[in-house]
């Protein structure tokens, strides 16, 4: 019998409640035990959805309070000398408040640096590794959720990253010249340690997730590989599902399908292509995951073509060690459609979400072993040439404007040299000039006005008001503090994708379609349905009242192209790129429309460009061309003396650098303060030519950095970059922040900067 499985669920609860509870424990409004009721009850809840939609082999261990590979840190003993653990927490055992610590910061450690995880929009804690790292058994959470479910009647198949990807995604952070590969000897028998007290508790699968596999890999990580599951072969009673996904193994696929394992699955969503040849690499003996429900995107399998695939398999391996499941964990697809009430009832039609995807891929595993579902076939079938055909999703005009669209399109008038004498002089700012990333803190007042004035019971004329009010007290607030470039603080905007989509064509908005960008930061990403344009002025309105109050400068603040795609669930039905071209048109409008409004500087961030990078090398040049492209087109038609910002979030970009360059922003602002600005070591080799903002400010931790902090902060950056063009800035915006973190830590950097400038006069 075909087997149905899922390889993660969203562990953040339909209505946001591991968020709720997550936050009010780090208030002090909720207890210990409160917080890991509520994270038992999630957990309950998602293996009870799972097994009622008819899935055999359900996870555990999927769910987290803040991070996977944070929370696998933890488990392996790894947790940073400066964190202070045992001797600071409860003994010897491992505690939640490690794992926060770790991701917060506290008043004497700096938090772990994030990053993205692959090409998504989740974040992962990085590991940090030294020559006096090792690793032991050091917590017993994957055995006390397995029991868990056990308890509940369900033998779970435990989920755990895979020591190869995990090795991979650590960092050397002691200055040593280690190989981190060396360490795969310590930690190797760790994971051999947890697969046999998991058997020992009954576990009859463990899944090691190993996304590696779609990475260009070394030879010390095919070493490793070999070694880890060479071990982990040895392992009684316990059978090893290696998982790969987010794209093709290509040349991996030989040693993936000759490891001694007991079943593999592949991405058969990104790499349908080689789910056949996969099958016919196996052994008598192995089992065969195939990923065939998307568990990136929204849009409903069409069930007909998935079969095929799935036949296509069993004709090579048959029935009896096939698994199906998503293409990867659904931990990045909302949970449930059944609250979207507001969704146009075409659209709804052709979306699933994580609990309608389990229902896919029970039905495909049915399916193929000869029990098919006709009504629920039909009804698929008949969504698709629905979709296909729907006039929601083609306007001609747009079509017409993207490919009329010539290479001229792309270039500003004069180079960045000739633009940077004009901006110098309408400008006037001194040297290491301040500014802020664009949002300031959305305070609770904040959320209910909008939320207030979104239901219709607070007027139009009040909620002027009030964002009047606000934007006057921000623009005080600068001013005092001292600000060269000033903002407006973003207080009409719930997210930098969301508020912008909201009011371009071709975007549709769920209620409740949340998922996690990382800890208690969830997004609820929209859905790009149909060809993309701009009805009207979006942003103009604040940006110019904002202006109106100051006499400084006042930045009107966008989001990319490439940002404005890559944060959403994006139709597949056309090339991603034309999309992002259509995009790049539609905030090109609102620039120029900044522009006639009197916006001497304009910030269009592109938090996603790298995160959009192709997971092989190979795929980069197409990818970076197109990508580079329309940044260039959303900024081409404006006068030599605006000011092009853009900003970058948790990016490493030494092998990006040259298309970074070639976006050819007059200023970039990216995140430095986590990685003590070795992110500028891209720029040691690169001369780059513009101006950069490294962040001196770390906003993802509540703790407020002491002015000497930032200081030498940019005196590291003025060893790598000329001071005339170096910009002082927070690494991102300060949305998720408090007013009282926020104030000291602002003041702090413009008191650094003033410290800097007056160093340099002298």
């Amino acid at each position: 019998m075909t087997i149905s499985h899922n390889l993660g669920f969203p562990r953040i609860g339909e209505r946001r409640e591991l968020k709720k509870a997550t936050e009010a424990y780090w208030k002090g409004d909720l207890d210990y035990a409160g917080l890991e009721a509520t994270g038992a009850e999630l957990r309950r809840a998602n293996w009870d959805k799972q097994k009622k939609a008819g899935i055999d082999l359900i996870p555990s261990n999927d769910f987290s309070f803040y991070d996977q590979v944070l929370g696998l840190s933890c488990l392996l003993g790894n947790v940073p000398e400066r964190f202070g653990w045992p001797s600071h927490y409860d003994g010897q055992n491992m505690n939640i408040d490690v794992a926060f610590d770790m991701a917060r910061g506290t008043d004497g450690a700096i938090a772990c640096e994030m990053t993205k995880w692959f090409d998504t929009n989740y974040h992962y804690l990085v590991p940090e590794f030294t020559t006096q790292t090792t690793f032991t058994l050091a917590g017993s959470k994957i055995f006390d959720e397995f029991r868990e479910a056990k308890e509940q009647g369900i033998i779970t198949k435990p989920v755990m990253v895979g020591p190869a990807t995990y090795l991979s995604l650590g960092k050397i952070t002691d200055g040593s010249d280690m190989d981190k590969f060396a360490l795969a000897d310590a930690l190797i028998p760790v994971y051999v340690e947890i697969a046999e007290k998991l058997a020992a508790e009954g576990a009859q699968w463990l899944q090691l997730d190993e996304p590696i596999f779609s990475l260009d890999l070394d030879n010390a990580q095919r070493t490793v590989i070999r070694k880890a599951y060479s071990a982990l072969a040895q392992v009684k009673g316990i059978k090893i599902l290696v998982a790969n996904y987010f794209g093709e193994l290509r040349d991996n696929l030989e040693l993936f399908t000759s490891l001694p394992v007991a079943g593999l699955h592949i991405d058969a969503v990104r790499g349908v292509k080689e789910a056949e040849t996969v099958a016919t690499r196996l052994d008598d003996q192995k089992w065969l995951s195939v990923g065939i429900v998307d568990g990136r995107n929204v849009w409903k399998t069409d069930l007909t073509r998935a079969l095929t695939t799935l036949e296509t398999v069993t004709g090579e391996i048959g029935t009896g060690r096939l698994m199906v499941g998503p293409s990867c964990s659904l931990l990045h697809s909302p949970v449930a459609l059944r609250s979207e009430t507001r969704l146009d009832e075409q659209l709804m039609n052709w979306l699933a979400f994580a609990e309608e995807k389990l229902d896919e891929i029970v039905f495909l595993a049915h399916a193929v072993d000869g029990k098919v579902d006709k009504a629920m076939q039909q009804a698929n079938q008949a969504a698709m040439e629905d979709r296909a055909h729907s006039t929601l999703i083609h306007d001609e005009a747009v079509k017409k404007r993207a490919a009329a669209v010539t290479e001229a399109d792309y270039d500003r008038p004069a180079k960045y040299p000739e633009r940077a004498k004009q901006q110098r002089a309408k400008l006037k700012l001194p040297a290491f000039p301040t500014t802020t990333i664009g949002s300031f803190p959305q305070t609770q007042d904040v959320r209910k006005a909008r939320a207030a004035h979104k239901k219709g019971s607070m007027s139009d004329a009040d909620y002027d008001a009030f964002i009047e009010k606000q934007i006057d007290d921000a623009v005080a607030m600068q001013e005092d503090m001292g600000f060269d470039m000033l903002v407006h603080g973003e207080f009409e905007r719930n997210d930098m994708v969301e508020y912008f989509g909201e009011q371009l064509s071709g975007y549709a908005f769920t209620k409740l379609g949340w998922v996690q960008s990382y800890g208690s930061r969830y997004v609820k990403p929209p859905i790009i349905f149909g060809d993309v344009s701009r009805p009207s002025p979006m942003t103009v309105k604040w940006s110019k009242y904002a202006q109106s109050k100051t006499e400084k400068p006042m930045k009107g603040m966008l989001t990319g192209p490439v940002t404005m795609v890559q944060w959403a669930f994006v139709r597949d039905d056309q090339p991603r790129s034309e999309t992002v071209k259509q995009v790049a048109l539609a905030i090109q409008d609102e620039v120029l429309d900044l522009e006639a409004a009197g916006l001497a500087a304009i910030q269009i961030d592109e938090a996603a460009f790298r995160e959009g990078l192709p997971l092989r090398r190979n795929d980069w040049k197409a990818y970076l061309d197109w990508a580079t492209q329309s940044f260039r087109l959303t900024a081409s038609k404006v006068k030599n003396d605006t000011q092009v910002h853009t900003h970058m979030c948790y990016s490493e970009f030494n092998d990006i650098i040259e298309a970074i360059a070639a976006m050819d922003a007059d200023c970039i602002s990216i995140e430095t303060s986590r990685s003590q600005m070795e992110l500028l070591d891209a720029f040691v080799q690169f001369d780059y030519p513009n101006e950069i903002g490294p962040g001196v400010y770390d906003i993802h931790s509540p703790r407020v950095p002491a002015k000497q902090e930032m200081i030498d902060l940019l005196k590291k950056a003025t060893e790598v970059l000329p001071p005339e063009r170096i910009w002082v800035n927070p690494d991102c915006g300060l949305k998720t922040r408090g007013w009282a973190e926020v104030e000291p830590a602002l003041r702090h950097m413009v008191d650094a900067a003033r410290e800097l400038r007056a160093a340099k006069a002298v």
